[in-house]
């Protein structure tokens, strides 16, 4: 089991970093409370298309194109 694979489609990662970067805003914003601890591993696992979480379960959200290479 490899924790540092990449497994983390693009769309995921799409919508990982637009709920980062909003949670992090948040806190920043109005909400003072460590929500924004969530938004940094969002979007951090997002820029890096490796979720280690992924891994311990065994999930794969890439498209079978993304997995041969061809997107």
């Amino acid at each position: 089991m490899d924790l540092l694979k990449n497994n983390v489609g693009k769309v995921d990662r799409i919508i990982r970093i637009i709920l980062g970067v909003l949670l992090i805003g948040n806190v920043f914003y109005a909400l003072q409370s460590p929500i924004g601890w969530i938004g940094v591993i969002l979007l951090v696992t997002g820029i890096f298309g490796m979720c280690p979480l992924y891994s311990l379960l065994g999930l794969n959200t890439k498209s079978t194109g993304e997995k041969i290479g061809l997107k």
